[in-house]
């Protein structure tokens, strides 16, 4: 079992859950971030004044997914989130150690669906 977890821009949302459906995935839990990697935020004129805000608007996936299903979902939101340019996101992936589905007790894959 692994966690990915993927931080893209907000506007690549709506094609990167295409994707992921496309690919058998629908279980994605969605949250809006702020952060910046290597081009450090943005630089704006106001007033005549430059203005940095260093912290911009992302939004962060977290998938669980069962071993079968890593690649195909790494896959997914590459062809969704990419365009090329500085900023597309990056995508995480973590070993999970346990998952346990509230309602049934259920354990392990079988809890991830």
């Amino acid at each position: 079992m692994k966690l990915i977890i993927a931080v893209i821009q907000p506007d690549k949302l709506e094609t990167v859950k295409e994707e992921l459906y496309k690919a058998e995935v629908n279980l994605i839990t969605v949250t809006e971030v702020l952060g910046h990697g290597r081009q450090m935020g943005v630089t704006e004129v106001y007033r005549g004044v430059k203005e940095t805000g260093n912290l911009l608007r992302k939004i962060q996936l977290e998938i669980a997914v069962n071993e079968n299903f890593v690649e195909p979902t790494i896959s997914a939101i590459r062809k969704g989130a990419c365009s090329g340019d500085i900023g597309d996101g990056k995508i995480f992936v973590l070993d999970l150690q346990d998952c346990i589905r509230i309602r049934t007790g259920e354990k392990g894959s079988t809890a991830i669906g």
